[in-house]
């Protein structure tokens, strides 16, 4: 099974704190539509021999599209590949975007799953990030798209400024309420070049409290595993048959393709990523070229990448796929630098998999890299 990622580059306004590829300027909209069609024809033979199971709408603002253009980028994807009956099709929307009319035409549509950047549902939060809707905003796109789709997840930032462990409780328990079946949430990060950092460094906005947000972590997992959802990726929780499948395939090693301006690629054994410029994009794929630059994975390569991801997932490292895949000798160094995190009780080892303990889960970016092999071959 593969996946096609569309990236949207556009947005309505900045968010301080992303760092993503978008443009606040709407006048190439068409010529990027028109490229994204003919880059998803160019690229058909890649996926020649596969079934698409997903395409995700990513973005910048994927619902700035009209539904007639993302139906048309779907068609596209139907007429050059083959794919599998009833596939997840997900579209990032942002609420100020989702009015009940465009609820409602969206459910008509092939799209059968909707992931919201709700990120808070206090109105003080939203403007630290200069999100582009409201409160009640959020509250009323919510109401009307749980009537319309069974398969929403939405987005929470934990660890902003200012933001008490209670006003956090009061985000998740309101989440809840709406008896959303996935939510995705993720630590405030302060990215170089950003709005926030040049905030953060003027004194303007308080740093990001890494206690603070460790706390927050816990206190979302707590309340999500005990409303029956499952913890299945460091940042993401579902409840039964509401996994993202989309999202599951990229930590699990499965081959996509990214249509756009920056969009990534990866095909088991390469990795492959398109120019961050919407210009150069828009005029490599009108002269029928690919404006990508391609990486071939060293086996280490492709073995760190597993431990980053297995260990972030509710799956844990395999032990029997490490040597199967990469050989004995890396089987051999995965045991012994795992030995000093499993006496700290931030690893265990389980039905021969590596899984991270509660106490490891916030620090599993930070023990992978300790697993890593240096590049040697």
């Amino acid at each position: 099974m593969a996946g096609i990622y569309i990236h949207i580059p556009f947005c309505k306004q900045a968010c301080h704190y992303c760092d993503f590829h978008f443009s606040t300027s709407l006048k190439k909209k068409d010529e990027l539509v028109n490229a994204l069609v003919k880059e998803i024809q160019i690229r058909k033979d890649e996926f020649k021999n596969v079934e698409v199971q997903t395409i995700y709408f990513g973005g910048g603002t994927p619902s700035l599209l009209t539904n007639d253009e993302l139906e048309l980028l779907i068609n596209a994807v139907y007429e050059n590949y083959k794919v599998i009956e009833n596939p997840e099709i997900t579209l990032e929307a942002n609420p100020d975007d989702l009015s009940k009319t465009r609820i409602k035409e969206l459910s008509k549509s092939p799209i059968n799953r909707l992931s919201i950047g709700i990120q808070s549902f206090f109105e003080s939060d939203l403007k630290l990030m200069n999100r582009a809707h409201n409160t009640e905003e959020a509250k009323e796109c919510l109401s009307v798209a749980t009537r319309h789709f069974d398969n929403i997840s939405i987005d929470l930032i934990y660890g902003i400024p200012g933001a008490s462990n209670n006003q956090w409780l009061q985000n998740i328990e309101m989440a809840l309420s709406y008896n959303i079946p996935h939510i995705s949430s993720y630590a405030l990060t302060v990215e170089p070049k950003t709005a926030l950092a040049s905030f953060v460094k003027k004194g303007i906005v308080n740093d990001v409290d890494d206690e603070q947000a460790h706390e927050q972590f816990h206190l979302l997992k707590d309340k999500l595993e005990a409303s029956d959802f499952i913890h299945y990726e460091l940042s993401n929780f579902g409840r039964e048959g509401y996994f993202s499948k989309n999202n599951s395939a990229y930590w699990q090693g499965k081959p996509y393709i990214g249509i756009g301006p920056s969009a990534h690629s990866f095909n088991g054994k390469q990795r492959g990523w398109n120019v961050r410029n919407n210009t150069k994009y828009i005029k490599a794929i009108q002269q029928n070229e690919l404006p990508i630059e391609i990486e071939t994975l060293t086996t280490t390569d492709r073995y760190n990448e597993y431990i980053m991801t297995g260990l972030r997932t509710v799956w844990g490292v395999s032990i029997d796929k490490v040597e199967a895949d990469f050989g004995k000798s890396y089987k051999d160094y995965l045991k012994e630098q795992a030995k000093t995190f499993i006496n700290q009780h931030l690893l265990y080892i389980d039905n021969k998999h590596i899984r991270v303990t509660k106490k490891g889960q916030f620090l599993s970016d930070g023990i992978a890299s300790e697993l890593f092999k240096l590049n040697l071959s």
